[in-house]
């Protein structure tokens, strides 16, 4: 079809669910460059399934969708867009009626989602946690005839009136930093309606959807008075909903679209048969690096990530984690990396000491008890299997550790975030008579590697490092 052809007609439409930073940063911002080539067959909308942001939302709606974003570069260099493809902004309410008509509308072709890696809820072994109270409320409701909180919640209620609309087929496209995202979260999804009974939209889910996997990667931090103020004076807009982000972008997607997708190839999205490749060396090289920055950072008394990349000691620390031990696991003879891993290394350190992204160790440190066994645990697994040191990487877990004992104390100078973690059970490890190996015995953190001699050896090493590192003068 045309694109003349095309404007004559009314476009598809990709809703998405969590209008957070990141997706008005990254998703929304690809289809904006490509309505900005002429092509305009592919239309955003979009909603929270959680009520929050609201007054970012309430911005949203009274500037039809449209919002600001700027970028800085490393060299601090300001751009400043106008992004106009979120065309409908569905105002929250609990039963999530808007996004359900749409997500039901035969014209929307895909449904995206980004919701934080701990909110798919799911253990080592990709199962449903049922322990986890957000879900099994959710379940609850569900049974109940009522539309859950959760993203598998909102998709059982979506999907369902879509197969009662015989609305077609629908694609299911996640947009977290999660592992196998596309894979993982449909599982996730299948289990949930099982466990509902609904053997019908069960056949229907697996016969008239897909999932994706995709790798996302730019650095959105949390919008601040700074961000609205330096827009106003640079374009005169005084916009509530302009936020911030840094000037790289990349998205890797799966080619598995069942209902069509908008031609994102021609504004730099990278199609590809397989995302593995670029999600390891991002998951392992960027987040947990990431991770491990903000713990050490906030451990030795800064506030913003790039103050604890430029430290000497902390981007030592994160140098040798990928160096030593992410480096070799993850380029073999066996499975040669597409990607040249030392540059992607100082790429994303490059990209970390920014200062004038200003991105929160508050913001970064959200969720780790998700962060361990989905960014940290498989390299250490892999190093062990082959016989090989866990050193480097060990700093990672035992900054951690660090972490959550100032958490306990209630030392942190800010609200600590982390939906995968009971706090009892956190507490509960910083007051074990040995910290170090009821961490290491946490099976939600490390699974089959729980208890592992090896595993309490490295850490309890490394810890004594990171003791040293937090004694030091504060900065």
């Amino acid at each position: 079809m045309s694109l003349s052809a095309a404007s004559s007609t009314p476009p598809l439409t990709l809703l998405h669910l969590g209008l957070g930073s990141f997706h008005r940063a990254h998703q929304a911002v690809y289809l904006h460059e490509l309505q900005q080539t002429g092509d305009r067959r592919w239309a955003l909308a979009g909603g929270n399934i959680r009520a929050d942001m609201a007054e970012t939302v309430a911005a949203l709606i009274e500037q039809d969708g449209a919002y600001t974003l700027e970028t800085i570069t490393s060299q601090g260099k300001h751009v400043y867009t106008r992004i106009t493809s979120l065309q409908t902004v569905v105002p929250y309410e609990p039963s999530l009626k808007g996004l359900i008509s749409i997500g039901a509308d035969a014209n929307t072709r895909i449904i995206s989602f980004t919701v934080t890696e701990a909110g798919y809820y799911l253990d080592d072994k990709n199962q449903l946690d049922l322990s986890f109270p957000d879900l099994s409320a959710d379940l609850d409701a569900a049974r109940q005839g009522q539309v859950g909180s959760t993203i598998y919640g909102a998709l059982t209620a979506i999907l369902r009136a879509r197969m009662h609309a015989n609305a077609g087929p629908v694609t299911l496209l996640n947009c977290d930093n999660l592992r196998h995202n596309g894979d993982r979260s449909r599982g996730g999804l299948l289990q949930y309606i099982t466990l509902l009974g609904d053997a019908a939209l069960l056949d229907w889910v697996k016969s008239h959807t897909s999932s994706p996997n995709a790798m996302v990667d730019r650095i959105t931090p949390r919008p601040t008075q700074a961000v609205r103020d330096r827009v106003l004076a640079a374009t005169g807009v005084d916009d509530p909903a302009a936020l911030m982000g840094e000037s790289f972008i990349q998205w890797v997607i799966e080619d598995n679209f069942i209902a069509g997708r908008p031609a994102w190839e021609t504004v730099g999205v990278e199609m590809v048969k397989a995302v593995q490749p670029y999600e390891e060396a991002k998951i392992r090289v960027l987040n947990a690096t990431h991770s491990g920055i903000a713990w050490a950072g906030t451990l030795v008394g800064y506030e913003f990530i790039h103050e604890g990349t430029l430290d000497p000691m902390i981007r030592q620390l994160a140098f040798d984690y990928v160096t030593d031990d992410v480096m070799p696991v993850l380029d073999t003879p066996e499975h040669p990396c597409p990607l040249d891993l030392a540059a992607y290394r100082d790429v994303v350190l490059d990209r970390f000491s920014n200062p004038a992204i200003l991105d929160t160790n508050q913001r970064v440190v959200m969720d780790g008890f998700s962060k361990i066994p989905g960014f940290i645990a498989p390299t250490i697994r892999e190093r062990l299997a082959r016989g090989e040191s866990i050193a480097s990487v060990a700093i990672l877990p035992a900054l951690f550790l660090a972490y959550l004992q100032r958490w306990h104390a209630g030392l942190i100078p800010y609200t600590y975030q982390d939906q995968a973690m009971d706090p009892a059970v956190g507490h509960a490890i910083c007051e074990a008579p040995d910290p170090v190996a009821a961490l290491c015995a946490d099976a939600s953190l490390w699974g089959e590697l729980a208890g592992d001699t090896r595993l309490l050896a490295s850490i309890r090493t490394a810890f004594s490092q990171v003791t040293q590192l937090t004694q030091r003068t504060t900065p």
